[in-house]
């Protein structure tokens, strides 16, 4: 793949990728995004500010866009990349997408958060924590998820997330 124009994307997103001018892939990119975007699992590694982000973004976009009736799940060890994660998302998104989405952290108003959920957002972003503070109080459902992404692994598990990470995943 040598330009997003390659990929077999819904026209919305071509269009915001294209005004966000993202034009040629990064090695990263090139290698994950086909794989994904087919629904394969896909398991990368790579350099901070290589565009991993970009990577499961795009194939988490267009499953939410072609699929009006699924979800996606991001989950990251911190609320500091979550919150980055929101927005690198959320530039991607253009209203006629009709996408909603909501960060679920800890330290933030549950009410607040509460007030995102009853929205509908079909693009979860959170950390572990909430994400179970969540789903204990059925506020949170993930029944419909088609699209999980655990974003730097290594860091969850090496900070203790596994319990976590684990309830998140039977629901």
């Amino acid at each position: 793949m040598e330009n997003f124009s390659e990929l077999n994307l819904n026209e919305s997103l071509r269009h915001s990728l294209s005004r966000m001018q993202f034009k040629i892939p990064t090695p990263i990119q090139a290698q994950a995004i086909p794989p994904a975007l087919l629904g394969k699992d896909v398991l990368g590694t790579a350099q901070t500010g290589t565009g991993k982000t970009l990577c499961y973004g795009i194939a988490c976009l267009n499953k939410l866009l072609i699929d009006k009736s699924s979800g996606a799940l991001i989950v990251c060890p911190t609320r500091e990349l979550a919150i980055q994660v929101g927005e690198v998302l959320s530039g991607l998104i253009e209203p006629k997408m009709n996408i909603k989405a909501a960060t679920l952290i800890g330290g933030e108003s549950m009410q607040k958060q509460l007030k995102q959920l009853r929205r509908r957002p079909r693009l979860i972003i959170g950390t572990p924590g909430r994400l179970n503070d969540h789903l204990q109080r059925k506020s949170l459902r993930l029944n419909e998820t088609y699209f999980l992404v655990l974003d730097e692994t290594d860091r969850m598990l090496d900070m203790g997330f596994t319990p976590q990470i684990e309830k998140i995943l039977k629901y």
